[in-house]
């Protein structure tokens, strides 16, 4: 049976304008970039998906290297049932917490997630609303060492700082930050997230799909 999310609470996808050579640039030497670019757009259509079919007060797409008008982020936007907004300048860290923060003062719950994973699904995101009805933060672990998804019921922006981004340690390093800030916690099931060549080795579809073809 699907958790039932609770009301009030809104969900937050990351994403980036998807131009060639500026998105899912480590998958460059296996792909090309116009098949990395191509396979970052089907990511993201993955997540806005699930965002759109997921039961939620709001739900809201903060795109960085968009053009004033949004660009192709805004259309895809609209497309799923999401407004949008510009990502502010600063670190991923910066950025998630500035991205929370701004939600949390006129939500009761917030949802961040990414746009680097196949696996995202509805009922993933509503398990981890549900889970905020009894914890302050939620993780979604991510195979590689960090995550997925974070949630919160109140800002922490302390929890984004001294993070080492893009490495095997986010996850653990999140963990320690919780505990010290006091913040209780629980982890849904832990996914695959696609962001290196080794990566493609577990979705072989995906790879033949859009690997280069010069």
């Amino acid at each position: 049976m699907t958790a039932e999310a609770p009301p009030g609470g809104a969900l937050i996808v990351f994403a980036r304008e998807p131009v060639p050579g500026q998105v899912k640039t480590r998958l460059i030497p296996a792909l090309g970039a116009a098949g990395a670019t191509r396979l970052y757009r089907h990511l993201l259509d993955i997540a806005l998906r699930a965002a759109g079919a997921t039961p939620t007060a709001s739900r809201r797409l903060w795109c960085a290297g968009a053009p004033p008008d949004g660009g192709r982020c805004a259309r895809l936007a609209h497309q799923h049932g999401l407004t949008w907004r510009h990502q502010p300048a600063g670190d991923l860290g910066a950025r998630m917490a500035a991205a929370l923060t701004a939600t949390l003062a006129e939500n009761d719950r917030a949802i961040l997630i990414g746009s680097d994973c196949p696996d995202y699904s509805p009922d993933y995101l509503t398990a981890a609303f549900a889970a905020l009805e009894r914890c302050d933060a939620v993780l979604g672990p991510a195979a590689d060492g960090g995550y997925v998804l974070i949630g919160l019921r109140r800002p922490a922006p302390e929890l984004f700082a001294g993070i080492h981004w893009s490495t095997g340690t986010v996850l653990e390093e999140t963990r320690t930050a919780l505990q010290r800030l006091g913040l209780t916690w629980t982890e849904l099931p832990t996914l695959r997230d696609l962001d290196r060549p080794d990566d493609l080795a577990d979705f072989p579809h995906l790879l033949n799909a859009y690997r280069r073809l010069d």
